[in-house]
């Protein structure tokens, strides 16, 4: 079964990266343990606020799907191996949730 992650990065770099499958799972079952979910999902709305009230960052937000034995750890990785890389190929598989990229050029004077 393939997981579904939410990914946000900034020009500084990654910020978030949540497996959406395997904490919907858990809370599941801790639901149906305990009465109530010790692992929530996180707020989408909450990023996009982050993103929305900072946009000197240039925040990105993408949803998308890997295969089964690709884990947090392994997107983590790879932003710190090469992030550029990493960026673009989130950008072609996945779904765009918010960006505010910025595409021009810093001016220098």
């Amino acid at each position: 079964m393939n997981h579904q992650f939410v990914v946000m990065w900034d020009s500084f770099g990654l910020e978030t990266v949540f497996d959406i499958t395997k904490a919907d799972k858990d809370a599941t079952w801790d639901t149906l343990k305990t009465g109530y979910a010790k692992i929530k999902c996180p707020n989408i709305l909450h990023l996009q606020l982050r993103a929305q009230f900072n946009p000197q960052r240039h925040y990105e937000i993408y949803m998308f799907e890997a295969v089964e034995g690709i884990d947090v750890d392994d997107i983590r990785q790879m932003f710190e191996n090469n992030p550029q890389a990493a960026a673009e190929t989130i950008r072609n598989i996945g779904h765009c949730f918010y960006s505010d990229r910025s595409t021009k050029k810093a001016v220098i004077t």
